[in-house]
């Protein structure tokens, strides 16, 4: 597979590729470690126990964008 230079693509064009890039994938084209799947099982439960702790992705995506100072 040819190799595609995106240095003409800005840093946030570069991650906003990235993330549309890994959201085409489906689950089962990802291979998961027996260890992280049962690591993000323990999230998912401590998350269905306390969701009023918890951060929607919109936000936390949103401040990742905003620039640094």
């Amino acid at each position: 597979m040819p190799t595609i230079d995106f240095r003409h693509l800005t840093p946030a064009e570069r991650l906003e590729l990235i993330g549309d890039l890994w959201e085409s994938l489906d689950d089962d084209d990802v291979p998961v470690p027996v260890e992280v799947r049962n690591e993000l099982d323990r999230r998912n439960a401590t998350f269905r126990e306390n969701k009023a702790n918890a951060v929607p992705w919109t936000d936390v995506r949103a401040k990742l964008r905003q620039p640094r100072v």
